[in-house]
């Protein structure tokens, strides 16, 4: 089962190239053409998750790296030696989690390739992490109404960002599913607006679009001239800062995560905030109260 990567690791591995990360290691060559396969197997076939494949790719380079640092092949890998490299790496707890899930991942293809007899990383006990409370900070309701009233919408920029900060509010999805959306997964259904949102795990949901959203969306998409765009290409598009106009590219999640931290200094908001606060928020219930009567609601926490 693949686990959700942690914030330490998507941040360290998202300017990272792929086709780097991809790249056969020194130590996985010289151990034959089983290994490389196992490896290849590892990095195309399992792991379907994006986000998922790259964490646990920079995970187990970083291991291996280790290993050949310290003159131990492939095939002469123990479990001490995965102990030892989780006692000296400085990671967090839940990193050091992410790493050792990877390194067993990885083993698992080479056992099942016979480049080694036992899986080394699997007697190795992780570490004991208990969260009690989450670290992302919840965002206020007034926080949120001032964020979204402080864009500046003049311009095909400012109606983008207040669509895209309008559907973390309204919809409570994962920036990443926002990324994902495409110009066909904005549509009518009957006399409601839907928007087909991918989720983690590719689990497909349709959600309503309330009409201040649908609002934003179809500024947006009228001044972005998306009307007539085919249904794959992407919603929400990159721009030119100088020209202050749309590219054929879509946002990626590190986009958005940037785009929110800049209109969050636009407004005089603390940037302890991230795309992920509005879910926090919107899972206690008080959120939706915000969202069916937006203009006279007073809450008392």
């Amino acid at each position: 089962m693949e686990e959700e990567p942690s914030n330490c690791l998507v941040r360290q591995t998202a300017e990272l190239p792929q086709t780097f990360l991809a790249a056969i290691p020194t130590i996985v060559e010289q151990a034959g053409g089983a290994a490389r396969f196992a490896w290849e197997e590892f990095v195309y076939a399992r792991i379907r998750n994006e986000a998922t494949r790259r964490a646990y790719l920079f995970a187990v380079r970083q291991f291996l790296r280790w290993c050949s640092e310290r003159r131990v092949p492939l095939k002469r890998i123990a479990p001490a030696h995965v102990g030892r490299y989780l006692d000296e790496v400085e990671y967090a707890p839940a990193t050091k989690k992410l790493h050792l899930s990877a390194i067993r991942h990885f083993f698992d293809e080479l056992a099942l390739r016979h480049v080694v007899i036992l899986n080394p990383a699997l007697s190795v006990r992780g570490e004991r992490l208990r969260v009690v409370e989450g670290k992302t900070p919840e965002i206020s309701i007034k926080t949120a109404r001032r964020l979204l009233t402080s864009i500046e919408c003049s311009h095909v920029i400012g109606l983008r960002d207040r669509a895209v900060i309008g559907i973390m509010i309204y919809t409570a999805a994962r920036v990443g599913a926002i990324a994902r959306l495409r110009r066909g997964d904005y549509y009518a259904n009957d006399e409601q607006y839907c928007l087909r949102m991918i989720e983690k795990g590719t689990q497909f949901r349709e959600i309503p679009v309330r009409h201040n959203l649908r609002g934003f969306v179809l500024d947006y998409i009228t001044a972005a001239c998306l009307e007539y765009s085919e249904k794959h290409t992407p919603l929400f598009r990159t721009t030119i800062r100088k020209t202050k106009t749309l590219t054929q590219n879509g946002m990626t999640t590190r986009d958005m995560a940037r785009m929110l931290k800049r209109r969050l200094a636009d407004a005089g908001l603390p940037s302890i905030y991230s795309p992920h606060s509005f879910r926090v928020y919107v899972a206690t219930g008080v959120m939706w109260c915000w969202v069916r009567c937006p203009v006279r609601l007073t809450v008392t926490r």
